[in-house]
């Protein structure tokens, strides 16, 4: 059995709903730290509770204030529009958050008897996010394996680590993964935006994938222009 990191965005959604679908029990935990982009949490809790899937929230809203200089949990920092390739969306990373939720899941994981970590890092990740690429995961595993040394047999995976944003939304169609539910733009509010980097790259992959995209957008961008 597994723990699920559950953003409520669509790479974490369509992994939930890979899982299940390799009949591998999961639970699905989310985190509030403060994110501009909250709004994540209420898909998340929808997209559990369609899925049939336990799903718990760990408040970490008190480390906001650690976590200045990003533009999701600093409201001095605009969220840029545009596309992961540009450098201004470094405003994004949010620093370690990763190896935190990371670590706190893995804690659950344990105690609850379960045997892997799993996120929905992917190849798109890996240009702008250091916390999402091969080594980070490698060294992750290895590091909660050896806190759990004779204690407990605990894993962290990415199975979506060599793929494209593009496989993950035929994936998601293939599955039937209810990614309509899903929230990606950072910018929060009631609409996606359009404009931010997740919003782009959610229109470019639907786009690329040859899937039909489910999203409404405030501004409406085609993958081309």
């Amino acid at each position: 059995m597994s723990v699920v990191i559950f953003s409520g965005g669509m790479d974490s959604t369509v992994l939930l709903a890979y899982e299940l679908d390799q009949s591998h029990p999961v639970e699905a935990i989310s985190f509030n730290y403060g994110q501009r982009h909250a709004r994540e949490l209420a898909s998340a809790k929808w997209i559990a509770e369609r899925l049939g899937v336990n799903h718990e929230v760990v408040d970490l809203t008190n480390l906001r204030p650690l976590l200045a200089g990003s533009s999701l949990t600093d409201d001095s920092v605009a969220v840029p529009d545009g596309h992961y390739a540009e450098e201004s969306m470094r405003a994004t990373i949010v620093p370690n958050r990763n190896a935190i939720m990371l670590s706190i899941a893995t804690g659950w994981a344990v105690s609850r008897g379960h045997e892997w970590v799993k996120f929905g890092a992917h190849a798109g990740d890996h240009f702008i996010y250091p916390d999402c690429r091969p080594p980070f995961i490698y060294a992750m595993d290895l590091a909660v394996r050896l806190a759990n040394d004779g204690v407990a047999e605990v894993g962290i995976d990415a199975p979506f680590r060599t793929m494209s944003k593009t496989a993950i939304a035929k994936l998601g169609a293939k599955l039937n993964a209810p990614v309509e539910l899903s929230w990606s733009c950072y910018k929060g509010g009631d609409t996606h935006c359009g404009t931010c980097g997740t919003c782009t790259e959610r229109i470019e992959a639907f786009a690329d994938a040859g899937v039909p995209d489910p999203t409404i957008y405030a501004t409406q961008v085609t993958a081309s222009s």
